[in-house]
């Protein structure tokens, strides 16, 4: 509680900018903080698609709809809640295709519908993701546009970082005002330094060709969360 606190405050100040007394700043050492940590993340998130070719609109949609029904099932059998299953995009287009002509020339004929419907799924069980994607297949997804690997609560990990990367601003300016045989005054001003935004790390993935019942093998690796702040400290003889 007291670190989320800390947090609170540091961005308060990043917000309006602290700063001391412009006199007593006349002498000053400015540095930049930095702190980072990678963590494991502790969901995944994946797309799993499905695009249906039929003769008429209705059948395209149908079939679309009936194979990423069977998705959402296995997902909940996997012991996904229902907030974590959501759809991500229907569409449905009227298709063609190329017929050649007489002396070489190629024309568009209408040929039926191509319907496609995509389903985002959320896993916190994350050893289970190869099973999903898996199962998802034999459900009859052939359309997998990424996974992507998060935090839930990125925020207080960002607020630890910033409290610790304003920490190594003044470590770091007290190791330079004793190499200069000064002393170390107040902050004078707190800003932000640019820092690594978090994201999820998507990676496009194409439907996987195993053999039927092999899970699909997923390694979530770890995602860098960093923070640097900008500080400028007083400093007298």
């Amino acid at each position: 509680m007291r670190a989320a606190l800390a947090g609170v405050l540091l961005i308060a100040a990043l917000s309006t900018g602290a700063r001391a007394d412009d006199s007593a700043c006349a002498r000053h050492i400015s540095v930049v903080g930095r702190a980072a940590e990678a963590r494991v993340p502790d969901f995944a998130e994946v797309t799993v698609g499905i695009e249906a070719r039929a003769p008429d609109a209705a059948a395209a949609l149908d079939a679309a709809s009936k194979a990423v029904t069977g998705v959402s099932a296995q997902a909940r059998a996997l012991g996904v809640p229902a907030a974590d299953i959501g759809t991500a995009a229907v569409s449905l287009q009227a298709a063609t295709r190329s017929v050649a002509r007489p002396g070489g020339g190629l024309t568009e004929e209408p040929d039926g519908y191509r319907a496609s419907n995509f389903v985002s799924v959320r896993l916190a069980d994350m050893d289970r993701l190869g099973d999903l994607l898996r199962q998802a297949l034999e459900a009859g997804a052939n359309r997998i546009d990424g996974v992507g690997f998060g935090l839930r609560d990125p925020d207080k990990l960002d607020a630890t970082l910033q409290v610790a990367a304003a920490r190594d601003a003044r470590s770091r300016a007290a190791a330079l005002a004793d190499a200069l045989g000064v002393k170390l005054g107040p902050l004078c001003t707190l800003g932000p330094a640019g820092g690594t935004p978090y994201a999820l790390a998507n990676r496009a993935l194409a439907a996987p060709m195993a053999a039927k019942g092999r899970r699909v093998p997923i390694e979530a690796g770890t995602i860098q969360m960093s923070s640097e702040v900008a500080a400028t400290f007083a400093v007298t003889p």
